[in-house]
């Protein structure tokens, strides 16, 4: 069974997507936690970050490389956080690897 994430990978349901390339998929969140909310996910399907293997590395580096890329198309002013919740536990309800990048008010520390 697909997930939400591969069924906006295989366009059967739409998103506002802000970048594509061969490995990735950035889109705007529909449930913002700020003004700017990037979800940016692999189209490999990887349920959560723990479940990365070793010949993922390049394409886990390749999505950081992937919101550094998308907040300065954006003019972040290199003010950004990236958030991945891995499992249930730690706030993930969709289980396709997905980096939340959220900008444009204070982000509070510690998180959550």
């Amino acid at each position: 069974m697909s997930t939400l994430f591969e069924k906006i990978i295989n366009r059967e349901i739409p998103a506002d997507i802000v970048y594509e390339d061969d490995f990735s998929l950035a889109f705007k969140d529909i449930n913002p936690q700020a003004p700017v909310h990037i979800l940016i996910i692999p189209k490999k399907p990887i349920e959560k970050l723990s479940d990365a293997q070793s010949d993922d590395k390049e394409l886990l580096g390749h999505l950081m490389l992937v919101a550094g890329k998308i907040a300065s198309e954006l003019n972040l002013d290199n003010t950004f956080r990236i958030v991945i919740n891995n499992g249930a536990g730690a706030g993930q309800s969709v289980f396709h690897l997905h980096l939340h990048m959220m900008s444009g008010r204070p982000l509070s520390w510690p998180p959550g």
